[in-house]
């Protein structure tokens, strides 16, 4: 199996602005959202036996049962700790020829709704202030897996990432398993505590050269494992409203959700990351 690891051709990245200018609803919406996974400051770990400062309060009641004739508690002491996150986050969209067909409202193309809720998924982790990769995969047979990158975990979100986005094209087949791995590999790069891979997809693994669904669902499957062994956390949001039938064989009962209203993708997605990354 080989897979290509390229960066794609940019577009407009006028498109990527655009898309946030008719989005802001969306994230004044998430504001509340992004703002309570925020690293918070300093917190007080109080009733320690071991701190680095008294517990005024513990202290206070240790004094009040000693003169009472109680055995005090011994946790007075209290210490500061810096909350920070360690999340690492790695969107993998399926970019084959499907998401050419139309899927939302006015013939919208789901090519197109997959753009708009990643530029949106996007601007709420850079907000957050979690490193972040975006990630695309497509394949012409197991010897010509296509994997994109549009955003990796050490560039800025800006005007590079925005452009490729706005040139994303969706063609060829999906040899999901593959591209799992990949991406696998690239979120085990970082040093994050918590490592996510949200995958996109709106169908099951397919591909020009295998007749036999359930080898590329097999093979789906064992990379998902494996990744996983790797401490990395798959997730999985599909857009096949089929999905049932294979999904939870792939991912796990509880490693994916499927969104019956495709129109609704650019705000479900930030919301998604979320609750997983929370």
């Amino acid at each position: 199996m080989t897979v290509h690891d390229k960066r794609p051709r940019p577009g407009d990245p006028d498109l990527t602005e655009a898309i946030l200018q008719a989005h802001r609803p969306v994230l004044a919406r998430m504001r509340r959202v992004l703002e309570a996974l925020q690293p918070q400051g300093v917190q007080r770990l109080r009733r320690l036996e071991d701190g680095d400062e008294l517990d005024l309060n513990a202290a206070i009641g240790a004094a009040v049962d000693l003169r009472l004739g109680r055995q005090p508690d011994p946790r007075v002491m209290m210490r500061q700790r810096q909350v920070t996150r360690d999340v690492a986050v790695l969107l993998l969209l399926d970019l084959s020829a499907s998401t050419n067909d139309p899927a939302g409202p006015g013939g919208t193309r789901l090519l197109d709704l997959t753009r708009e809720a990643t530029v949106l998924l996007a601007e709420a982790v850079h907000r957050v202030g979690d490193p972040f990769a975006l990630h695309g995969f497509c394949s012409d047979g197991r010897h010509n897996v296509f994997y994109q990158r549009f955003k990796d975990f050490a560039e800025v979100w800006g005007p590079g990432p925005k452009a490729r986005l706005a040139g994303m094209e969706g063609q060829l087949s999906t040899r999901m398993g593959a591209a799992i791995r990949h991406a696998g590999w690239h979120l085990g790069q970082q040093r994050a505590a918590r490592k996510l891979l949200l995958v996109l997809t709106d169908g099951a693994p397919a591909d020009i050269d295998e007749r036999a669904p359930a080898h590329l669902r097999h093979d789906a499957r064992a990379a998902v494992a494996a990744v996983t062994r790797q401490g990395v956390q798959p997730f999985c949001l599909s857009l096949d409203p089929e999905a049932d039938a294979y999904v939870a064989q792939i991912f796990g009962p509880r490693g994916y959700q499927i969104l019956d209203r495709v129109e609704r993708l650019p705000e479900r997605l930030p919301r998604l990351y979320a609750g997983l990354a929370r």
